[in-house]
């Protein structure tokens, strides 16, 4: 039984130590829902587009074989241009499927692309952060150094 974006957005997940980001899980669920809806009514609309494509076809059907009864000419003509109608369909399709390969190629390299330079950021924003905290020990251990007593002491003399 396929999800409905009801079925994703009550979905609830079980709470761990240091799990997911609560909010970042929320967006990325509510960013599936509108996606999957989108989906589902694009779905919808090409399954009428079929239906009635489906009803002319049969139509045209139905004029074949009327034409096909009366003049056996036409009927080798009309079967003629089925042959080239199915070699263009075909044509069509595999230009299509050609289509359809690439932009799903090039949504896995941008998506790979995308996850490299999150790395890559978070390596960055690892790399700052034990920095930062290096400079700050340094900091506190000059703070703590005899020196500044002494500095304070001299002060206090004067």
């Amino acid at each position: 039984m396929p999800l409905t974006p009801l079925d994703i957005h009550n979905k609830e997940f079980t709470r761990g130590f240091r799990g997911y980001d609560e909010d970042e899980v929320n967006e990325f669920l509510d960013q599936i829902i509108k996606d999957y809806e989108a989906v589902l009514r694009e779905k919808k609309e090409l399954f009428e587009q079929v239906t009635e494509l489906d009803e002319r076809l049969e139509h045209f059907k139905n004029i074949e074989e009327t034409l096909n009864k009366s003049i056996l000419v036409a009927q080798e003509s009309a079967e003629e241009v089925r042959r080239n109608a199915q070699k263009e369909a075909q044509l069509i399709v595999k230009e299509a499927e050609k289509n359809a390969d690439r932009i799903i190629n090039d949504a896995l390299a941008k998506s790979r692309k995308i996850m490299m330079e999150m790395e890559e950021l978070k390596k960055q924003a690892s790399v700052y952060k034990m920095r930062f905290k290096m400079l700050i020990e340094a900091q506190m251990e000059m703070l703590k150094a005899d020196e500044w007593d002494e500095v304070a002491e001299e002060e206090s003399v004067e």
